[in-house]
C-alpha cells in the first residue's frame, strides 16, 4: 500500500533521470567547446567539490544563478589547466549560450515533472529529500513546485547528506507514515535507492544516463522507470 512519496530533486525532477555531469557534457558538445570528456570530468569534479567546501551558493540563488556559477567554475578550471584557450569575447559568448541552452532544457523537463507531481499531489502527501546547496526553496519557487511538497529536507540545512539513510528517515517522519508505506523516487542507485531500502521504503529508480557505464542491478529497486509519467 502506497500512502506517500519522497522525491529526489537534482537528476530526478530536472534532467529526466540523467546524471547532471552527463547533461553538462552534452551541452559542451553542442557548443563545440574543444575539450575532451576526460578534461571536462576533471572540471566538473573540481566545481562540485569547490561548491561543497565553500559557501559560494547563497540561499537566495535561483537555479539559473546556480547553473551560471557551476559553468564559470568549470570553465575557469579548463582555462587554469590549459585545456581550453579562448579570448574573453568567445568565452563570454559560449558560457552564455550554454547557460541559456541548459536552462531552457531544465525548464521543459521540470514543467513535465510538475504535471506528474500535480496529479500525485491530489492523492498523496509528498516530501522532497535532496542533496543541495541551501537554496532549494528558491529553486522550487522558481519552477512553481513549492506548494506540492509538505516538507523539504535539504542536506545543507539538516547537516546530513545522501547516501546516509537518516536523511530519508527525516522525510518519512515528516510524512507521518511507516517506511513501507512510502515510495522513494530517485535517479541514483547509491544515493537514493539503496539507502531508502535500508530503512524499509519502497523504491522507484528513475533510470537515465549515468555518470559511468556501470550497469546497475535493476533487481534492487521495486520498480524501474524511464519517464516520470509512469508513476501515474
Amino acid at each position: 500500500m502506497v500512502k506517500g512519496y519522497i522525491f529526489d530533486y537534482g537528476g530526478t525532477l530536472d534532467t529526466c533521470g540523467n546524471h547532471w555531469g552527463k547533461v553538462l557534457w552534452h551541452a559542451y558538445q553542442r557548443q563545440q567547446v574543444p575539450v575532451s570528456e576526460a578534461q571536462f570530468r576533471e572540471a566538473y569534479v573540481y566545481a562540485e567539490r569547490t561548491l561543497g567546501r565553500n559557501p559560494i551558493v547563497l540561499p537566495t540563488y535561483t537555479f539559473k544563478k546556480l547553473l551560471d556559477v557551476k559553468l564559470r567554475l568549470e570553465m575557469e578550471y579548463l582555462f587554469m589547466k590549459g585545456y581550453w584557450t579562448a579570448d574573453k569575447d568567445t568565452y563570454t559568448k559560449v558560457e552564455l549560450s550554454m547557460l541559456n541552452d541548459l536552462y531552457e532544457q531544465v525548464q521543459t523537463t521540470v514543467a513535465h515533472s510538475r504535471e506528474v507531481l500535480v496529479r500525485l499531489h491530489e492523492q498523496f502527501p509528498m516530501v522532497l529529500v535532496s542533496n543541495f546547496y541551501g537554496n532549494i526553496p528558491v529553486v522550487l519557487q522558481e519552477f512553481q513546485l513549492e506548494a506540492l511538497f509538505q516538507k523539504v529536507v535539504e542536506s545543507a540545512v539538516v547537516g546530513i547528506r545522501k547516501p546516509d539513510p537518516r536523511i530519508f528517515q527525516i522525510g518519512v517522519e515528516a510524512l507521518g507514515l511507516a517506511p513501507n508505506e512510502v515510495v522513494v523516487v530517485g535517479d541514483s542507485m547509491t544515493k537514493d535507492i539503496i539507502p531508502a531500502k535500508q530503512i524499509g521504503c519502497q523504491t522507484v529508480w528513475f533510470k537515465g544516463e549515468g555518470w559511468t557505464d556501470l550497469q546497475e542491478d535493476e533487481t534492487i529497486p521495486d520498480r524501474v522507470i524511464t519517464d516520470l509519467e509512469e508513476l501515474g
